[in-house]
């Protein structure tokens, strides 16, 4: 048996609950409208393609990947491994930020590097910019990275 019925309420626009009950089990479900806002900063880079810095859904952070461009310059200026990784979490930071976030909010990262050989590198200028727990994450080599860089993280942070 389902029953289901349309609502609406104060805190949920479009609301629908439904009951799906069993002679064993009773499932109750609530399903709302997702609204997203769209997260945007110039003290990050601008996007180089068809998508935005950051999507806030839910009180939920989605920061696509950060490469090591300068906002000023709109160029990629690091010299090496250790410069580019620090540009990229000054971005992700900027994002944060702008979103009323801090790396203690971050829950996921994806670092995707050009070469696993740069992973001690990028791991220890990382771990700098995070205090107390760490969030989970997977770091894996790519063939290529836009602009030929060496290192993309994109992050998930949650309020």
């Amino acid at each position: 048996m389902q029953m289901c019925e349309f609502f609406r309420a104060d805190r949920m626009r479009n609301s629908h609950i439904c009951t799906f009950a069993h002679p064993h089990i009773i499932l109750f479900s609530y399903f709302w409208r997702m609204e997203k806002t769209i997260i945007s900063t110039p003290s990050a880079p601008e996007p180089i393609g068809p998508y935005n810095q950051a999507i806030l859904v839910n009180n939920v952070l989605y920061i696509s990947g950060q490469i090591a461009i300068n906002p000023a310059s709109g160029n990629i200026e690091a010299a090496d491994i250790i410069g580019e990784t620090h540009q990229v979490m000054h971005n992700l930071r900027a994002i944060l930020t702008e979103a009323g976030m801090d790396f203690s909010n971050v829950v996921k990262t994806t670092i995707f590097l050009s070469d696993m050989s740069l992973f001690t590198s990028v791991n220890e200028v990382y771990g700098k910019y995070f205090h107390g727990e760490f969030p989970a994450r997977e770091t894996v080599a790519v063939k290529g990275l836009p602009k030929n860089v060496n290192v993309e993280i994109s992050m998930i942070a949650t309020s």
